[in-house]
């Protein structure tokens, strides 16, 4: 089962790239063969194939979502509209994304990653210390989803007649 892993955000605005810097982070830790990481920067209809193309989606991005400043949220939206409110261009151009994507028949589980910035931020071309402390709690908290689901994916069940016996093999 293939899983994408997708970045969004703009990095020439401080925290608003904090998606994209949390792909980056992820990319630097072995993962699991069927996990890919992409930057998808601020979006826009040329995402629509690696999203077609996986079997479980996981979007990162920032938020104003009116949580504390570092907020990390993992939710599981089924429509664009369930996502909450993101803060340049791309929020229309990923809700649209997202509305094609299930027009088309989309059904993959997707999975949010929302990070919640101040919007009132200085721009600025990095992470402020808050965006980095919490980009690095996303990255764990994925790693952690990652790998619980390449175990679950690897394991392996073996019956016979007379025994029922489950073994596992686990990856780290």
């Amino acid at each position: 089962m293939k899983t994408l892993v997708l970045g969004l955000g703009n990095i020439l605005m401080g925290d608003e790239g904090i998606g994209v810097y949390t792909v980056r982070a992820l990319e630097q830790h072995k993962l699991p063969p069927d996990v890919e990481c992409l930057d998808g920067g601020t979006g826009g209809f040329t995402l629509l194939e690696p999203l077609e193309n996986a079997d479980r989606i996981i979007l990162i991005d920032a938020a104003a979502d009116g949580n504390p400043v570092g907020t990390v949220t993992r939710t599981t939206p089924r429509f664009s509209r369930d996502y909450p409110p993101t803060l340049t261009a791309h929020d229309v151009g990923m809700k649209d994304l997202l509305d094609m994507f299930y027009i088309q028949g989309g059904k993959h589980e997707i999975i949010l990653y929302a990070i919640t910035i101040d919007p009132k931020q200085p721009i600025r071309m990095s992470l402020s210390e808050q965006g980095s402390w919490a980009s690095q709690v996303a990255v764990h908290s994925i790693l952690a989803e990652l790998r619980a689901n390449d175990r679950a994916t690897n394991m392996t069940v073996e019956m016979s007649q007379s025994e029922y016996a489950i073994s596992a093999s686990f990856a780290f």
